[in-house]
């Protein structure tokens, strides 16, 4: 499959993808973030249907709300992937991992039904979401998985990921995450697949993984370093971890609650994300960069209210373009993805 990119209904050629979002969730069952109260009151909203009359309440923290972590209905789906096909999408990474239920046979029927090509993801997220023996998994166990996974199918469905991740990482990083690591790392250079990465909430948790990586062989150029807004609020830290030669994700357009309740307090507009983009372009990285929007909740999608999927092409781009060239917007959008997606030649 060398020089090809692997979706969940086949492989395409690299020129097929057309512009492309590098990080979002399509089916996700996401509660293993769900932030409960032990209020009675706030208990029972939190399991209430998404409405007008709660949107609110759920918006400015989306992880209270169980139901709003649940994006399980294919047809839902369906309708939301087909606005960002019909507004110039052409690809969709979709990287729900184990963990939090990912559903490829779900993603092929989606697919199948909007014409977007979905390339999803092999691995694990978050060590709070492992299952119950993955301490008993050995690195050489996990390897092997994620190598059959790209080259043969998960499990018995015959759909085969085309990207490593999105590889959950804690800070300070679990032993188990440590280990998926160390085994994504052999398994790259088996597939010639691009690896991605949720880091810690630390600054220096992208450097952590990197030394994890490149210490397994892993060529830092098939590595995307996800999370980059949530991050990072210094330019010198972006640009000293660009140096790496890992891609920089922006990959949470849309999420502009300056409230962020998981983690970080403060969380970065959209206009934000666009200005350090326009300065990393300017520093020289402009190959270095793709873009998402993470979505994993009902109240980001057009049917409860939110931007949907075609945020980044009906508002995000346009907004690019005031502040890049077309071939800058063109090589976040459309090249650097392909670089990623492309299966590169396995080094062992």
């Amino acid at each position: 499959m060398t020089g090809k990119v692997q979706t969940v209904l086949g492989p395409i050629e690299p020129e097929e993808i057309g512009l492309t979002s590098m990080h979002e969730h399509i089916m996700i069952d996401f509660t293993v973030v769900f932030q409960g109260s032990p209020e009675a009151t706030l208990k029972k909203k939190a399991h209430e249907p998404i409405s007008m009359k709660n949107l609110g309440w759920v918006r400015y923290d989306p992880f209270r709300s169980h139901e709003n972590l649940q994006l399980t209905d294919e047809d839902t789906a369906i309708s939301e992937i087909a606005l960002y096909k019909r507004s110039g999408g052409g690809t969709i990474t979709e990287l729900t991992t184990i963990g939090i239920r990912r559903d490829p046979v779900a993603l092929a029927n989606v697919s199948r039904s909007t014409g977007v090509h979905i390339v999803c993801g092999a691995g694990y997220y978050i060590g709070p979401s492992h299952p119950e023996d993955m301490d008993e998994k050995t690195i050489d166990e996990i390897e092997e998985q994620i190598v059959r996974e790209g080259k043969t199918g998960i499990g018995d469905t015959g759909v085969q990921a085309g990207i490593i991740g999105e590889l959950g990482c804690m800070w300070p990083l679990w032993e188990n995450e440590r280990k998926v690591l160390i085994a994504a790392g052999r398994a790259q250079q088996r597939t010639g697949a691009s690896i991605l990465i949720h880091p810690g909430r630390a600054p220096d948790a992208p450097f952590e993984v990197m030394d994890i990586l490149e210490g397994e062989g892993v060529e830092p150029s098939r590595v995307v370093m996800g999370h980059i807004g949530r991050t990072y609020t210094s330019l010198d830290e972006i640009l000293k971890l660009a140096e790496r030669g890992c891609y920089l994700e922006y990959d949470q357009f849309g999420l502009e609650s300056s409230y962020f309740s998981y983690g970080v307090t403060e969380f970065p507009s959209d206009g934000t994300r666009l200005n350090f983009i326009k300065q990393i372009v300017d520093a020289g990285f402009g190959s270095r960069i793709v873009v998402g929007q993470d979505i994993f909740a009902k109240s980001q999608l057009r049917r409860y209210g939110g931007y949907g999927y075609a945020h980044l092409t009906e508002n995000v781009i346009p907004r690019m373009r005031e502040r890049l060239t077309d071939e800058e917007v063109n090589d976040i959008m459309v090249e650097n993805p392909k670089k990623v997606l492309t299966l590169g030649e396995p080094t062992v």
